[in-house]
């Protein structure tokens, strides 16, 4: 502590069993201290309560000592990713920010087994890391490799370190360093259609609250919101009336569709096309129909229409 008092430091290693003082202590003091400091707490003992309560302090990474060649080379690797991850105040969050993709990789790196449980908002996501390997995630009910792109995705959120599951089935089999590529190449394809955005109609101050919260979903542009009783919200939607009597019959027709092939109750109706892509939701007597951007492709128009279906069964 005194020599970080006297100078500036990057990282700090500690053990945690030292006579006098817990590493825990020497760590979390450090970094109250010292908030830009990279902390490591490296210790002999193979503990999942000690792993998870580093990573819920704070502290940016848990190993235990390297004794191999290729465990030091894993562990060179961890401390590089650590440095060299971005400190411009985004990404995810314990009590310190954290880059998914740097986390994974350090999890990856240091073959570790542990359950990520990550939420933004009101979505919550896992994703399985088994002795290094990614083998499996969820989010809603969407699971494997579909479940991890959505959740890689979000570009905000938490994480917190659970204890890993050893008998959990494996849903993905790509190495996790393709699997990590592919995932951030369709996170940038995404963001190149983010001047959707842009375009959307204004917010009227009347808006009410529904619709407010609806029209926070990525790539949605209008809304029509039918009550019981055929009172019906509307925003960026030219003609109400029609809207709502072709969301009616759209809906009414799809419901017997599924009744006809027997498919059970019909959940959403989502189609992407040149001009824009639409959801339409039924759910607690209320109908939904949304617009959404024509950049937007089949994937990311059902993740849209997966969170406005959260939205509306929570108003």
């Amino acid at each position: 502590m005194s020599l970080l008092d006297a100078e500036p430091f990057t990282l700090l290693i500690s053990d945690l069993r030292m006579p006098r003082i817990d590493g825990f202590q020497v760590l979390l003091s450090a970094r109250r201290r010292f908030p830009e400091l990279k902390t490591v707490a490296m210790t002999s003992m193979s503990d999942q309560q000690y792993r998870a309560r580093a990573y819920s302090s704070g502290i940016d990474f848990y190993t235990e000592k390297p004794s191999t060649p290729a465990e030091i080379r894993l562990f060179s690797a961890c401390i590089d990713a650590l440095l060299a991850r971005d400190s411009d105040g985004g990404g995810f969050r314990g009590i310190q920010n954290k880059s998914l993709m740097d986390l994974l990789q350090i999890e990856c790196l240091s073959q570790s087994s542990v359950v990520l449980r990550i939420s933004r908002g009101s979505m919550e996501g896992r994703i399985w890391v088994e002795g290094g390997a990614i083998i499996d995630a969820e989010v809603q009910d969407l699971t494997g490799e579909e479940a991890f792109k959505t959740i890689f995705s979000w570009k905000t959120g938490h994480f917190e370190h659970l204890a890993g599951e050893p008998n959990h089935p494996r849903a993905i089999f790509a190495n996790y360093e393709s699997l990590l590529l592919d995932s951030a190449q369709s996170a940038d394809e995404a963001a190149a259609a983010a001047p959707f955005s842009d375009d959307r109609p204004d917010v009227p101050p009347a808006m009410s609250r529904d619709l407010m919260i609806l029209s926070g979903v990525r790539g949605v542009e209008s809304l029509l919101l039918i009550n019981p009783g055929g009172h019906y919200q509307t925003w960026g939607i030219e003609d109400p009336e029609l809207s709502a009597q072709w969301t009616e019959r759209c809906l009414k027709e799809f419901q017997e569709l599924g009744n006809l092939l027997k498919a059970g109750p019909l959940q959403s109706v989502e189609a992407a096309g040149q001009v824009r892509g639409v959801v339409l939701l039924s759910q607690g007597g209320r109908k939904l129909m949304a617009g959404t951007h024509r950049k937007l492709g089949p994937r990311l128009i059902r993740i849209a229409g997966k969170e406005l279906a959260t939205h509306l069964r929570q108003e």
